[in-house]
């Protein structure tokens, strides 16, 4: 007998993601930090309400699968590259010191505890992964943060938004790379070769797409144009995992960034975001929190939880902090950038996703990453707020 328990799991899926992220407004912090929330508590770790077994956990995984390429095209939608160019010196050096800092911290802080084998290939690639789950940024809660403050076009402003969309492009990369590298028959030359041919195909596509700017132009807000945008969104992000052994969500972003200074650009990403923020999204985020095994952590993860939380938050400081400060920052300006790009958000958790999937992270590990994510995602508008408030005026 066919069974409707998914139209039932999707209900609740949709009901409490948004009273959680309701809940989570109304106290300053992110919606997404209640989505999590949801997932943790209907899953295994509360109230076993709803599973990923059985044919109804393949649902909602293909859903998530949709909830997180739709999150990534929006992603690349949304990414202002004139203010990129504005800052863009400053910007890249924030963002490369500030993805190798952690990448190498995450790395070590995983084998020091852990007394990884370094022969053991999957145990090498569960470290060198925890490190790069650590390089992802999300800016949203920073962007808000310094928004509600007025601070969001000055110096530091700019050279955060500026890091933050470098930061996730190398990010992905750094992703393709790893993933690429589970198969130890694989050589790192052709994983190289993939790549350079992957970023030729993207940079044909992008000319292409150019060149019938125009035509393409034209069709502005018309309905035609969201579909044939969405159905590109996921032909490149099939062709990406298909034939070059990248990820889907790299596809995904990139599609996003080349129609991004189109005239088309704000309402597509307007139209995508219905679909996305009504159902697709909700899914991806309590999938992840459903994931989540409280239960099965032990006293040795919980402090494993906690080295990695340190790790998480000082890796950025200084490595985006030296960053800015080779740039010319002082070192007030430094430590607000630092803090700045703390928050992991959705970004990590499109990682760790991606990483859970492959197999290169397990149950015991995904718990400690959603818990930095949810506790930095939590710390940093609290601690930007502290280092970014006006120093008072000296008394004569």
């Amino acid at each position: 007998m066919e069974s409707y328990s998914f139209l039932l799991f999707l209900a609740i899926i949709m009901i409490s993601t948004k009273i959680l992220g309701l809940f989570s407004r109304k106290i300053h912090m992110p919606a997404v930090v209640g989505a999590l929330a949801a997932g943790v508590i209907l899953g295994p770790s509360g109230l076993g309400m709803i599973t990923l077994d059985g044919d109804t956990g393949v649902f909602l995984e293909e859903m998530a699968e949709i909830g997180v390429i739709l999150l990534m095209f929006n992603a690349g939608l949304e990414t202002d590259l004139s203010e990129l160019k504005k800052n863009g010196v400053a910007s890249m050096i924030t963002a490369l010191i500030g993805v190798v800092v952690p990448l190498i911290g995450g790395f070590f802080g995983y084998a020091l505890y852990f007394k990884t084998d370094f022969s053991d290939h999957v145990e090498l690639l569960k470290a060198i992964f925890v490190g790069v789950v650590l390089t992802a940024t999300s800016v949203s809660i920073t962007v808000e943060t310094l928004r509600e403050m007025g601070k969001l076009k000055g110096k530091v402003g700019t050279t955060i938004l500026g890091a933050a969309i470098i930061d996730d492009i190398i990010g992905i990369i750094v992703l393709t790379v790893v993933t690429s590298m589970q198969d130890a028959s694989v050589s790192p030359a052709s994983v190289l070769i993939k790549i350079v041919l992957y970023f030729i195909v993207i940079a044909v596509a992008t000319f292409i797409l150019m060149r019938i700017r125009k035509y393409v132009e034209m069709q502005d807000e018309k309905r035609r144009v969201v579909i044939l945008s969405v159905a590109f969104c996921f032909g490149l992000a099939y062709a990406s995992e298909e034939f070059f052994g990248i990820a889907d969500i790299t596809g995904a972003y990139f599609a996003g960034l080349m129609l991004c200074t189109l005239k088309i650009g704000p309402y597509v990403a307007r139209r995508c975001e219905i679909p996305s923020y009504l159902i697709f999204s909700p899914v991806f985020f309590a999938s992840v929190g459903l994931k989540v095994t409280l239960g099965g952590m032990n006293a040795s993860i919980w402090i494993f939880s906690i080295v990695l939380l340190i790790i998480a938050i000082v890796s950025k400081v200084v490595g985006c902090g030296l960053g800015a400060k080779i740039c010319g920052c002082s070192g007030r300006e430094s430590l607000q950038i630092g803090i700045g790009m703390v928050s992991r958000g959705e970004v990590a958790l499109i990682v760790a996703q991606k990483g859970y999937a492959s197999g290169m992270l397990d149950n015991v590990l995904f718990a400690p990453i959603v818990l930095v994510v949810i506790v930095t995602t939590l710390l940093t508008p609290i601690l930007l707020k502290i280092v970014m408030k006006d120093k008072a005026p000296k008394v004569a």
